[in-house]
């Protein structure tokens, strides 16, 4: 039995912590003897000092087996695989890969987050769709996806319990930015759904948790060394986050951009380079694909035949949701009191766009929490978003916001507005994926 300080002492230390001593401080998290002052400590101390990867590798795994870990018994037949994004703003290719991918001939079983802060989550969105339960039980949700190949739901309290206080902890100690705690956090609750393979989708930019090129590039290495080491074959895509993704921010106007991506009627451009880009890393990994292009066409294929919006339909009809969501959301799906356009005050081309602060202005509307537990207004957001780099004019429609009223829709425009910078001239706009990590 280790005493917590002498633990905490090694790490502040610069010392290599062992397994044992790695298990002594996740029993800690879990069973409360480590007080939460001594967690963020050890948090600290991790922060500091950082921590090599087969620490990681320890630290990941043990906080895995904290709780639940879904063992699929061979009841699955196809290659079970899965994507996990860092979280941006109007980031919602998780709606549209998982169906794709499980169009392919996989088995995608998706745990996905609620949004926090300036970030959207994949479960806020769903849960924008009437009688859609995110949180069905365990064997539920084995069920869902033996039988449609693919269902999202929401991290559920049995699953690494370790990493839920860990994080909470982080949250308040100033020790959230840490890439050895960031790598533990995401793959002990992704490896606890039991996955073979892994694709991840580390965001770079100023509406992303890793500003810059550098830190994305050291968490992606983290990511796939940490998972590699732990057993599950991992690959990492750093996309761009200086710009939401696709034309919407807000959860129902998500979902509608998500099912009109489905139904073929509208792909935004880069939303669909990087959704189609992961699709195709998830067929190479899985072993569904032997080279990038026949991955690529097969993921376009399941798109373009309707196969991947039929499976989204199934999911949404068998979680609650209603059958007839995919023709005719605009009638199901919550809509905002006042819808006012957002008018370019000059002409020129649109240029940096402060995306983190659009973000924010989605939360401040009531779209997103910086509570856990605050509750939300699915309807509100912006749509109609031109993207970085389009020449306007003066008087053009660059987006529209959705509010609850007059005066919010007003507030809201004001930020919007401000956290564009116009320019006279061509404004260069990033590539959209800017590395691949193996």
């Amino acid at each position: 039995m280790y005493l917590p300080q002498n633990v905490i002492r090694q790490k502040r230390n610069k010392q290599i912590l062992t397994k044992a001593e790695i298990a002594c401080f996740v029993d800690g998290l879990k069973n409360g003897s480590f007080t939460d002052a001594q967690v963020g400590s050890m948090a600290m101390a991790i922060w500091l000092n950082g921590m090599s990867t087969e620490e990681v590798v320890d630290l990941t795994l043990a906080m895995r087996d904290s709780g639940t870990v879904i063992n699929w018994n061979n009841a699955l037949d196809k290659p079970i695989v899965d994507k996990h994004s860092t979280g941006g703003v109007g980031d919602k290719v998780s709606l549209m890969l998982a169906p794709i991918v499980a169009a392919c001939g996989a088995h995608v079983p998706m745990i996905a987050g609620q949004g926090l802060g300036h970030t959207g989550g994949t479960v806020d969105k769903l849960e924008s769709i009437p009688g859609f339960n995110v949180r069905p039980s365990l064997p539920e949700f084995q069920a869902l996806v033996k039988n449609y190949a693919t269902a999202i739901i929401s991290q559920t309290s049995d699953l690494a319990p370790a990493d839920k206080r860990l994080y909470s902890i982080r949250d308040v100690t100033a020790t959230v930015e840490s890439i050895p705690l960031i790598t533990a956090s995401i793959l002990s609750k992704k490896l606890a759904a039991g996955l073979e393979s892994l694709v991840m989708d580390v965001k770079v930019g100023n509406g992303a948790m890793m500003a810059d090129l550098p830190s994305a590039q050291a968490l992606a290495h983290s990511i796939v060394s940490v998972a590699n080491g732990a057993g599950t074959p991992t690959q990492a895509l750093i996309t761009d986050m200086n710009q939401p993704l696709g034309t919407t921010v807000g959860n129902a106007l998500e979902i509608q951009e998500t099912i009109d991506y489905l139904n073929g009627k509208y792909q935004e451009p880069r939303l669909h380079e990087i959704t189609i880009a992961l699709a195709s890393l998830m067929l190479l990994t899985s072993n569904l694909a032997e080279t990038l292009p026949q991955a690529t066409t097969l993921a376009e294929e399941a798109l373009s035949s309707g196969k991947a919006a039929k499976i989204f339909g199934q999911m949404i009809t068998a979680m609650g949701g209603p059958a007839d969501l995919l023709t005719n959301s605009e009638n199901i799906l919550p809509k905002a009191n006042v819808i006012q356009d957002i008018i370019a005050p000059k002409s020129g081309y649109i240029g940096t766009m402060d995306t983190r602060a659009i973000g924010m202005a989605l939360v401040e509307m009531g779209g997103g929490r910086v509570d856990h537990n605050q509750g939300l207004d699915y309807s509100v957001g912006f749509s109609h978003i031109k993207p970085k780099g389009s020449k306007v004019d003066a008087g053009d429609v660059i987006a529209k916001v959705h509010a609850k009223d007059a005066a919010q829709a007003n507030l809201a425009i004001n930020q919007y507005l401000a956290a564009i910078e116009f320019s006279d001239n061509e404004v260069e706009v990033e590539p959209v994926i800017h590395q691949l990590i193996q």
